[in-house]
């Protein structure tokens, strides 16, 4: 199942894309729908980094028996 970040990661293209093309459709030139869309890409990026920022899973154990192994010239 995708996760979050997967989804952001497919979002940031589309968002910047899509809302490009959408903002060009109605009427503002080129010029001025690809800042528009980089924006919500942007916004995007930092609320994944800043708001919903991903977080260090907790550590493995590792077993407890300590390595008893010795360094003999023999």
């Amino acid at each position: 199942m995708a996760e979050y970040y997967d989804l952001i990661l497919g979002l940031i293209p589309l968002a910047l894309i899509g809302v490009t093309g959408a903002v060009s459709a109605v009427g503002l030139s080129l010029t001025t729908a690809i800042p528009v869309g980089a924006t919500v890409s942007v916004l995007l990026i930092g609320h994944a980094l800043f708001v919903n920022g991903p977080v260090a899973s907790a550590p493995e154990s590792t077993p407890a028996t300590p390595s008893l192994q010795t360094n003999s010239a023999e």
